[in-house]
């Protein structure tokens, strides 16, 4: 999770790339990181569309970007950011994931607060200033919150023409957003056909309503990629996740990946681009049957 123990870890992934947190920073602000990640090699992607659009919630209106292939109907995915928020990194996901076909709503989850980016990158969130800009944004989540947003977003998808509602949905989570998903698909069985949380962070709490205890509300199907750092810190809740699953007969690929927390954003200071596409490789194959 993004405490003072993960940041120790960030600071040793630096040094084994040669770089200090100040030099990361700045190739991350300069969109060098990841650049060649974002779409297919093959020249097989299609023509995307992508707008700046806004959902109305139970609390007002939330900012979010919309991306899809210009011409068709496709599975929808909402996709919850990390921590630092809706910004130019997952802007580049979700452009990498409407290339496979996809109809993806990446939201702004700070919405109550302002409007994204609060911050532009990863690294700012290592500032005091960055933390200054994101606690009273993170104050305002919730449980209910979550599922309040995640009944808007779905209902939002429901009406693009772009979405084949004959499909369930996606919803994939990092870091604290990993629950996200979760929460998602028990609020929505009937909507929400996969979860996936990357990184993700309280899947596992003494809480009546813990995510892992709300795998008996879904009709979806779980992947829950943990971070080695993460694993080390926390030994035991995989084997929750997997009773848990195991119990109510879920489909969940519950696996500790080789790569530290935050492996799979990119503009992670311990973003790793094999554990990445390892990760996102088993991504679509769960979507594929959606």
């Amino acid at each position: 999770m993004c405490d003072d123990l993960t940041a120790f870890d960030e600071e040793q992934t630096l040094a084994d790339k040669g770089l200090t947190r100040r030099t990361f920073a700045g190739l991350s602000a300069a969109g060098l990181l990841g650049a060649c990640t974002t779409m297919p090699a093959d020249g097989t992607a299609p023509a995307l569309k992508e707008t700046a659009v806004t959902v109305p919630t139970g609390d007002g209106s939330a900012d979010a970007f919309f991306i899809h292939p210009a011409k068709g109907r496709h599975p929808a995915v909402i996709m919850w950011p990390d921590v630092a928020g809706l910004r130019e990194a997952y802007r580049q996901m979700a452009t990498r994931l409407a290339a496979a076909g996809y109809a993806v709503l990446v939201v702004n989850h700070y919405y109550r607060h302002a409007k994204a980016p609060l911050i532009a990158t990863m690294s700012e969130w290592r500032t005091p200033a960055g933390q200054d800009k994101l606690k009273p944004a993170i104050a305002t989540l919730s449980p209910a919150n979550t599922v309040k947003d995640a009944t808007a977003f779905v209902a939002w998808l429901d009406k693009q023409g772009a979405v084949d509602k004959r499909r369930k949905i996606g919803t994939q989570g990092y870091c604290q957003t990993g629950s996200f998903a979760v929460r998602s698909a028990a609020a929505l069985p009937g909507r929400v056909g996969v979860a996936a949380s990357f990184h993700g962070g309280g899947l596992v709490t003494p809480a009546a309503d813990s995510p892992h205890q709300l795998f008996a509300k879904s009709k979806a199907a779980f992947l829950i990629a943990i971070g080695k750092n993460d694993d080390a810190r926390a030994p035991t809740d995989k084997d929750a996740l997997r009773a848990a699953a195991s119990a109510e007969g879920k489909t969940a690929e519950i696996e500790v990946y080789n790569a530290d927390h935050g492996w799979c954003t990119l503009d992670a200071p311990s973003y790793d681009k094999a554990e990445a596409d390892r990760a996102w490789g088993r991504l679509l194959s769960f979507y594929k049957e959606l």
